[in-house]
């Protein structure tokens, strides 16, 4: 089996991708077992200021030198549980050690699984307006449709100063109810919890959509390949579908 490297951005979304592709592993090859993981976690708080000025070559500092972590201890591939730096990690992706796998390439195969065509998204303010998923859904000939800017600063304050913090408010579940079912009154037929932290508050149970979990599913995609026998393909150093 191939090795995984779990490069944590936030510390909550993270830990639940590891948690979840253990459990995912003990599922597929019996109990206690799984591929063998190796994470890394350079502090967020590093990489802040490059967020908050737009400075994403700070950021990639920090993020490249999560992905070396992994690397020299063995990893294959690797994954970032943190859907924001996706915008970061798609500049830099060729000039990494080792090939990733792409978070939202991994929804977009859970999407076509679905078969929906108008898809809300949820996230930090950077996720919900920038290039990731709105390139990853146009491609494809998807709908894309997150909240209005009110919601979506109430969204981002949340995420950091409440869900990556591990604080899990009841009035702030609800604030993510209604602005899924928002999404839904607006055409929505699914919603991507795009920041590794909201499945912690909104699992299906509660959701007015059908949700697509990117802490769980990139876990279970990286168990998956981990376990096939042939090599990885790789594209432009992301991690092609086999």
């Amino acid at each position: 089996m191939k090795t995984i490297g779990i490069v944590a951005h936030s510390v909550e979304g993270a830990s639940l991708c590891y948690l979840t592709a253990c459990h995912e592993g003990g599922k597929r090859l019996g109990i206690h077992m799984h591929p063998t993981i190796v994470m890394s976690s350079v502090p967020m708080a590093l990489s802040m200021p490059g967020w908050e000025s737009n400075n994403y070559a700070a950021v990639a500092r920090n993020l490249t030198q999560g992905i070396q972590l992994v690397a020299d201890a063995g990893a294959d591939f690797f994954v970032c549980p943190d859907n924001t730096a996706h915008i970061v990690l798609e500049k830099i992706a060729q000039d990494l050690p080792i090939p990733g796998l792409h978070i939202a390439e991994v929804v977009c195969r859970e999407i076509a699984q679905g078969g929906w065509k108008h898809i809300g998204l949820l996230g930090t303010e950077w996720t919900m307006t920038g290039p990731v998923y709105a390139q990853a859904l146009e491609k494809r000939g998807l709908t894309c449709s997150i909240p209005e800017a009110s919601m979506r600063e109430k969204l981002h304050a949340a995420i950091f100063f409440e869900l990556c913090q591990g604080v899990f408010k009841p009035e702030t579940v609800r604030l993510f109810v209604q602005a899924i079912s928002d999404l839904k009154h607006r055409g929505a037929e699914c919603v991507i919890l795009g920041c590794t932290e909201i499945p912690l508050i909104i699992p299906r149970e509660n959701s007015p959509l059908p949700v697509l979990d990117t802490t769980r599913l990139v876990a279970r995609y990286a168990v998956a390949e981990a376990i096939l026998e042939q090599p990885l393909a790789v594209k432009s150093g992301w991690l092609a579908e086999p």
